[in-house]
Order: C-alpha cells, then structure tokens, then sequence
C-alpha cells in the first residue's frame, strides 16, 4: 500500500514519537510511506525510517501548534497528485494545514485518515484547560469531513462524538509500544547516579504536565539520601522550577534526552515511573515506562486512568495529586516487592493490550476499510 503521512519530526514530543513508530513499522511490513513535515534546520532526530520526504515551509513550530507559510498549502497539493498515494493519514500537528487537508484530499479523489491527539481531562471531568475545549470545538467541524479519525479510547470518542462527528467514523486504535525495544534490561544507571531507589519523569516540563506536585510532594517527603528523581525533558517551566528543586533534595534534571537507548536505559535502571499530568491523550512515555517493567503512577486524565485500571498501575486523582503522591512515594521507596509487583503487571497490560504489533495491525484493517468504501485513488486509475 502507498500512504503519504503527514505529522512532525520536530521539535521532540508525543506526536513526533507516533509518528516515527508508526512509519517504520509501516515500513518494516513492506508499504511505501512517504514523509511529509515541516522541515527545519536541525540535527537528525534519532531511529528515522529511510523514506521519501517532502519539507514544507513555515513560519513558527513548537511542541504544541504549527504555523505554515502560504506556499506549504499548495506544495502539499503538488506533492500528494506526484506520490499519488492510496491513503492519506494526517498526524494532526495543531496547524491551519489540517483544516485544508479534507479539500485538498477531496479535489485530489484521496481518502483522508487523521489521528487526534489533543489531549483531555478524562471520564466524569470537564476539559480543564480552555485551551484544550477550544481546540476540540475548532477541529469537531473539520473532522467530519476526514473518512476515518483515530482517537485513543472510548472516553475521546464519546467526546468527538457528542460534539458533532459520527461515532462510526471515529476509530478507538490506542497507542502502542515495540515490547522488543522497550523492555526490562540491565543498566548501570542507579550506579551512575548513586541511587538505591531511583523515581523517573519522562515529559515536557510545562503547566499541563503538572510537574510541580511531584516535586513538591517529594520535597516535603524527605526522601531518603539513596533514593533519586530524574527529570527528563525540557519545557517553559524548567529554568524556574530547577533552581527550587536541585541536587540537595535528591533531585536530578537531565534536561531532553535525543538519545532512545539512553531513554531504555535509565528506564530499565528505575524503580518508579510518575506522571501527574492535568490532561492527556494516551501517554506514550507512560507506556514506555511500563513496557520496560517500571511500577508507574499516572493520574486518571486522557486514557492514563484506563491504562493502568485493575491494577496494572496507581492512578492518582488531578485535585489531590501532591498529597497523594507526599503519601505514596515514601511507601514505593520503602517497599521494593511492591514496586517490583506492579513493574510485572505494568509490563503484562502492554503486552496484552498496548503493543504496536497490534496498533499497526488495526490500523491496516482501517485503511482497507476505508479504501473498500472509497474510488479507486489516483495510484489505480488510468
């Protein structure tokens, strides 16, 4: 199958990571992919398929939201009537492009896939951040006119849904993680940083993440002289969060890690995984975490809560997380059988629900669906 994927390579987030481990996994069950992205100049991001790419201009990129200049609508176009795919799957990056995507796709006979990454409270809460509603209230419009959007549980399709896209055309395909790659292993980590027990947060260090609790709660924890916190990542809030909490409180900032074997390798060192966040979609970090056999800790927002559910994980509540946490990190230093239990079933519930084997397997049934209901794409045609 051809298939133009359009997403990010930069700068380093969630998105980036899907996209990248989606493509070679396409890659590696013999589809031709084509890449196309905002281009910037800038290192190579590591673990990059070989495939054909097309660069296209812009004005502003973040983590968060893209802006493209006049011309990326019109290269775009060009682009996908030479490739000439039979599918086209959009790795939404918060740009003016994806509103465009489904006219672009429609002069061009091509079926339009998109996956939605914007994250959400969860179940039983509203979207906490205005942010978060507006982007969901700006994309429901669009997203009616993609054939298929693909969300990561039943809770954001609901949510879609009740906002005016039609439920049967809202794909639930959660995240997965290569379980080979990601998975418990030696590491001299805790050596490395003199650690008995060693605590991990992988992520942006940025208001959503709530990053704060944590470190507060393990401030006024008074963790033990042995025991550790990496922070992992770099974020708005990192300058000024870091001078607070610093090495006297066991507290060690690594700043963003390029590096995936390093990543494997001070996950497979950890006892804890912790993630606070305020809104989510579905953790990849959080799985990675998990696949590597870290007990972890997440709050129920996005799809975390039903990842870790029955007891492959603790799931904190977003209001209480700081005193929750104040209570719960001295337990998971103290006791290593626990966290050692939880690692195992953490690392069970990936195996049995989150494995990319089986996101891409569903994702091929998708694209088969949608093309058995859709004329034959420019590639078929005479």
């Amino acid at each position: 199958m051809r298939i133009a994927w359009i997403g990010k390579k930069s700068p380093f987030c969630g998105n980036v990571t899907y996209s990248r481990e989606i493509t070679n996994a396409l890659l590696d069950r013999g589809h031709q992919v084509s890449f196309l992205h905002f281009a910037q100049e800038e290192s190579e991001p590591d673990n990059w398929p070989n495939l054909r790419e097309v660069s296209l201009p812009f004005i502003y990129k973040s983590q968060v939201y893209t802006i493209p200049t006049f011309k990326a609508t019109k290269l775009l176009t060009e682009s996908l009537r030479e490739i000439k795919p039979d599918i086209v799957h959009a790795s939404l990056t918060l740009s003016p492009l994806d509103f465009f995507l489904p006219e672009i796709c429609e002069e061009l006979r091509l079926p339009l896939i998109a996956t939605f990454h914007t994250p959400f409270a969860g179940k039983g809460a509203k979207l906490i951040s205005g942010t978060q509603l507006l982007a969901y209230q700006l994309y429901a419009p669009f997203l009616v006119n993609y054939d298929r959007v693909i969300v990561f549980s039943q809770i954001q399709r609901e949510l879609l849904a009740g906002m005016g896209v039609r439920e049967e055309n809202i794909a639930v395909i959660p995240n997965g993680v290569d379980t080979a790659k990601y998975s418990p292993g030696l590491s001299q980590v805790k050596a490395e940083f003199k650690a008995k027990r060693l605590f991990v947060y992988q992520g942006r260090i940025a208001p959503e993440k709530n990053v704060e609790a944590l470190l507060r709660a393990w401030k006024q924890s008074a963790m033990g002289p042995g025991t550790k916190l990496l922070i992992v990542g770099d974020g708005p809030l990192k300058s000024s969060l870091e001078q607070f909490y610093g090495s006297e409180y066991g507290i060690i900032w690594l700043g963003f890690i390029a590096d995936e074997d390093r990543r494997i390798e001070i996950l497979r060192g950890a006892d804890v995984f912790i993630l606070p966040s305020l809104v989510e979609g579905l953790s990849l970090s959080l799985l990675e975490g998990m696949s590597c056999g870290l007990a972890c800790l997440a709050t129920d927002v996005g799809a975390d809560g039903e990842v870790l559910e029955k007891g492959a994980g603790i799931v904190i509540n977003t209001k209480t997380a700081r005193s929750q946490l104040r209570t719960l990190l001295p337990v998971l230093q103290d006791h290593p059988e626990l966290t050692t239990l939880l690692g195992q079933k953490a690392r069970q519930r990936v195996l049995d629900r989150y494995t990319l084997s089986k996101n891409i397997t569903l994702l091929e049934e998708l694209y088969k669906e949608v093309l058995a209901q859709r004329p034959l794409p420019l590639s078929r045609r005479a």
